[in-house]
């Protein structure tokens, strides 16, 4: 077969290919030869004519394939891109719709609440905290403005995203819709750049920025001053006795159901029942909480061994193992002594507090509103530990002592 035969095969090198002549089609010529750039040569990246495809040619041992099916090639990309982008900015259409709606509305609920909770804790103590009330609210205020400001930001940024691909997309279909096919491959570098600057643009990420931060009511004088308001005016208000069904057969309770002594023989005349601990010195009291404040205070000056917190109704009761044991499961929350160390227990997690002396009365307040468990020592004032968690209701006083006589006190 002669030259003029046959076009260039799909292997690596060229195969004959038929000479066109000067002028016979429209549109750019190879400045070498004066043919049609109907072929396109891989290894150097731009369209060629017959001449520079054939053996002789410039592009001899070249992958050289028809200039239509690089276009085509590049024109499946750009639908291939065209979806991507479609999707990315319906994804971002919803973040906008619906995730920083929700943000907000949050945002400035958590914020009423917080409002609300520093009001409320500083009309018991407005005398001595005025300054500190304005402080407080202004910084709720502050992280409100902070929070609504980064979810305007948000909006403003992924506004501005939207806008820059939907710019993208349009370019990119309008090369798909109007350029032939040598004018789409001339323009192969900015369809290149097009897809690398959306490629740019990151889909919406979860961003603690976008919430309201709780932390910005919480001061150590407000609780300390709040703590000390409350126990002085609940604590005789609260009549918190223990539920004799409950208590293990290593404690005796005394008639007025308020004093817990730890026995090293078990008691023969302790009933079994349900909700009685078998095991561990452990008892409930006969109140439980859903909801509100509530204070109360013991006396554990004569125990070296104790826990003072509140536990879930779902505290298991039988048995030697951790999860009927307090601050070992995930249903208690206890202020622990034993001997010299003091610790915050709670689902095996053991957090121990540097006390300088040891308590002789230890408060205890309960805020479910807040969803906040305090520990107190009236005597100096001092707050001994906080947590912070949401609790499922209801929740029982709870006591164990291993050491002597722990008392609420009335």
């Amino acid at each position: 077969m002669s030259a003029e035969g046959a076009g260039p095969g799909p292997g690596p090198g060229p195969g004959p290919v038929p000479r066109s002549e000067p002028g016979s089609e429209a549109g750019p010529l190879c400045p070498e030869h004066g043919q049609a750039l109907s072929w396109f040569c891989d290894s150097e990246g731009r369209p060629v004519c017959a001449a520079c495809a054939e053996l002789g040619g410039r592009c001899r041992g070249h992958r050289i394939r028809r200039a239509e099916e690089r276009a085509e090639e590049l024109r499946n990309k750009i639908v291939d891109q065209c979806e991507r982008l479609q999707l990315q900015s319906a994804g971002i259409t919803k973040y906008v719709a619906e995730v920083l709606p929700g943000k907000n509305q949050r945002a400035v609920t958590m914020a009423s609440a917080a409002r609300e909770l520093v009001i409320q804790r500083l009309s018991l103590v407005r005398s001595l905290c005025e300054s500190e009330e304005q402080r407080l609210l202004e910084q709720v205020h502050g992280e409100e403005e902070r929070a609504h400001q980064s979810i305007l930001t948000q909006r403003v940024h992924w506004a501005e995203a939207l806008q820059k691909l939907d710019t993208i997309r349009s370019s990119l279909v309008g090369m798909l819709t109007h350029l032939d096919d040598l004018q789409l491959i001339q323009k192969e570098q900015e369809i290149f750049e097009r897809t690398e600057e959306a490629e740019g643009i990151l889909d919406p990420q979860e961003s603690e920025k976008l919430n309201f931060n709780e932390k910005c009511t919480r001061s150590p004088l407000l609780t300390q001053l709040w703590a000390t308001a409350v126990l002085g005016s609940l604590s005789g208000t609260e009549d918190i006795r223990i539920d004799e069904r409950t208590v293990s057969p290593f404690l005796q309770l005394s008639d007025d159901r308020r004093t817990l002594t730890f026995s090293a023989k078990k008691s023969k005349a302790c009933v079994d029942g349900p909700e009685r601990f078998d095991h561990w010195p452990n008892a409930l009291a006969a109140t439980s909480f859903q909801a509100g404040l509530h204070a109360w205070t013991v006396n554990v000056q004569n125990s070296c061994a104790y826990k003072v917190g509140v536990a879930s109704g779902q505290l298991p009761r039988k048995g030697s193992g951790s999860d009927c044991r307090l601050g070992h499961n995930a249903f208690s929350w206890v202020f622990s002594r034993y001997d010299q160390q003091f610790r915050f227990l709670h689902n095996g997690q053991h957090e121990a507090l540097g006390l300088l002396r040891c308590p002789a009365r230890l408060g205890v307040l309960l805020d479910l509103q807040a969803r906040e468990l305090l520990f107190y020592d009236p005597a100096s004032g001092t707050v001994l530990y906080t947590h912070h968690a949401p609790f499922p209701g209801p929740l029982f006083p709870v006591f164990a002592v291993a050491d002597q006589t722990i008392s609420i006190v009335h």
